[in-house]
């Protein structure tokens, strides 16, 4: 990825298994040895992110509590106790070009809900 993003920009987009935060997670204290929540498993979230990478949703919403992942046989979706999982990871260089980067938890259809990145075409070269 760094190697590829000395070329051009780039962006890694999709479900990474991990809620880097506690504001990405609904019941942090309770899930802090969970697979996707552990010390371990965010700490090389951060590690990766400190090498020129930016999620663009914090980054975009500091402080929105916002969910892209929810526990279907739980019904956790029905009460919102989700998990942030899915990312725009984009280059840092890349960031500087963001409109927006959202969670559109509105549209159901599955156990994860889409998220959306908006680029200024108009400011970027190829």
């Amino acid at each position: 990825m760094n190697g590829l993003k000395a070329k051009k920009h780039v962006v890694l987009c999709g479900d990474l298994n991990v809620c880097h935060e506690e504001i990405d997670i609904a019941k942090p204290k309770g899930n802090e040895k969970s697979a996707g929540f552990t010390k371990e498993e965010r700490e090389g979230f951060s590690s990766f992110l400190t090498q020129g990478w930016t999620d663009s949703f914090r980054k975009k919403y500091p402080t929105k509590v916002q969910y892209s992942y929810w526990n279907l046989r739980s019904g956790a979706r029905k009460i919102n106790q989700g998990w942030r999982l899915d990312y725009f990871v984009i280059d840092d260089d890349l960031y500087n070009h963001v409109i927006d980067s959202s969670i559109n938890n509105d549209i159901f259809g599955s156990d994860h809900c889409p998220i959306e990145l908006t680029l200024n075409n108009k400011t970027l070269k190829s």
